[in-house]
């Protein structure tokens, strides 16, 4: 079993700035790709940024040039920096990962983390 812990969250204003984390741990053989995603009220939730095990990223449209995504895989953990955070940024951010359990088995997993929310006021 693997386990996702986010942390980071928090109430800040907008222009200002966050970093999010995520570490994973429990039964990890590699992880593949690594991202971000989140869920505002009433809305689906959306990629906002993701990392191959190669270091590709890609990004949502609305935060390109303002977030940044990045991993130390000695860690297992993911990071998403933030900049310049709009009030349109609140959501709850969803670390997620595909994660590899075993040097014996090519399956892979998907996980999610439990969510950590971020509000941006006006």
């Amino acid at each position: 079993q693997v386990q996702l812990v986010e942390s980071g969250g928090d109430l800040v204003q907008a222009g200002e700035s966050l970093t999010l984390s995520c570490a994973a741990s429990g039964t990890i053989f590699s992880i593949n790709a690594m991202g971000w995603y989140r869920q505002a009220p009433g809305k689906e939730r959306e990629l906002v940024a993701a990392t191959t095990s190669g270091g590709r990223t890609t990004y949502a449209d609305s935060v390109k040039g303002r977030f940044t995504i990045s991993r130390d895989n000695a860690k297992n953990t993911v990071y998403l920096q933030m900049n310049s955070l709009k009030p349109e940024d609140t959501a709850v951010y969803y670390c997620n990962c595909n994660v590899r359990t075993r040097m014996t088995s090519m399956a892979t997993y998907t996980y999610w983390g439990q969510g950590t929310q971020v509000t941006v006021s006006s």
